[in-house]
């Protein structure tokens, strides 16, 4: 049975880090059983993303961080105990290095969101793109009319917005910075707008303060093949070499034509599981040519510039990277959460 392994393998590792004698012996252990190339329960995390069973994956690897965090912790403890002895040893002969250096601070761990955020900036970084931010508390015209989403759109209902007055609200989107950077900097552009957005959601899936990243590529002569590129680097950037991806017709008000991106499901590879609702494909962005309209309310003629646009959440992103079911968890401030990054 893979549990029996499991706790053949911790109960070994327990016996050779009771066993250290010196630090560097320690170390050894810990290499044997938490190195980051082959180390046994190392070995044994990396089994978990080819279990096919949800409940059976969710469990084993529940079973395998308990188990890594138990040896890690006596590591961390037979240290702490071999330190005082060696401490005890050098009083005891009058011999007191004031010289030795102070233990090593201990370490925090990047947020799920910060880690990807940093990782979609390190993505369209090499692609050229400039990295941009703007105001959280944003005028209507910036956030929507501007947009293409004149007054009556579905978009701007209390239901899904958070009004401040008639005339300002909290950003649903960082859009509005790409008409900032249009106005600013004309074209040609190249930018991506990470940051914090507000909607009035709160389920499993979504939440009411979540970070969006907003793409905007503006030259001469940009296609549908430019974007379809583009999206096909990020997503295999992202999510693994072997993602395969696909583009689906939408409707947006501020692309035209506009498409929903998807990736194969990183859990059944496509076959089909509870994550991907059995079809096989995630979805995980929108995006579009630049509506015309869009070009000149950020004042580039759309008969010499053309460009696309794309945007999704970074929540989302975070989610299927590493492998979280409920977005909610990102945020009860539960370091173990953290801690396993």
């Amino acid at each position: 049975m893979v549990t029996d392994d499991l706790h053949e393998v911790l109960r070994r590792g327990l016996e050779a880090v009771r066993a250290a004698v010196d630090l560097a012996s320690l170390d050894e252990a810990r290499a044997r059983f938490l190195g980051r190339g082959d180390g046994e329960l190392t070995l044994m995390r990396r089994r978990i993303g080819t279990i096919a069973d949800p409940d059976a994956k969710r469990q084993y690897g529940l079973s395998v961080n308990e188990a890594c965090r138990r040896l890690e912790e006596d590591v961390e403890a037979r240290r702490a105990q071999l330190e005082r002895e060696r401490q005890e040893v050098a009083v005891a002969a009058e011999a007191l290095d004031l010289t030795w250096p102070a233990p090593p601070l201990r370490r925090g761990h990047l947020h799920p969101v910060t880690r990807m955020t940093r990782e979609i900036r390190r993505v369209f970084t090499q692609l050229g793109y400039l990295t941009l931010s703007g105001p959280e508390v944003e005028y209507d015209r910036y956030n929507f009319t501007l947009v293409n989403m004149p007054p009556g759109h579905p978009s701007r209902d209390t239901q899904d917005t958070f009004y401040i007055d008639d005339s300002r609200l909290l950003r649903t989107q960082t859009s509005p910075v790409q008409i900032r950077a249009l106005v600013a900097l004309g074209a040609p552009l190249r930018v991506i707008v990470p940051g914090k957005v507000f909607r009035r959601d709160n389920d499993p899936t979504h939440s009411p303060v979540f970070h969006q990243v907003e793409g905007l590529l503006v030259d001469e002569g940009v296609t549908a093949g430019d974007l379809k590129g583009t999206l096909e680097f990020f997503a295999r950037s992202i999510f693994g070499a072997e993602r395969a991806i696909r583009l689906r017709p939408h409707n947006f008000s501020f692309t035209e034509p506009s498409l929903e991106l998807d990736v194969s499901c990183m859990v059944c590879e496509g076959k089909g599981c509870r994550l991907c609702k059995h079809s096989g494909w995630i979805e995980v962005l929108g995006s579009g040519m630049v509506h015309p309209d869009v070009l000149r309310n950020g004042g580039v003629d759309p008969e010499h510039y053309t460009g696309f646009a794309f945007g999704f959440g970074i929540e989302r992103a975070a989610q299927l990277a590493y492998g979280i079911d409920d977005v909610r968890v990102l945020y009860e401030n539960d370091v173990r959460l953290v801690g396993q990054g």
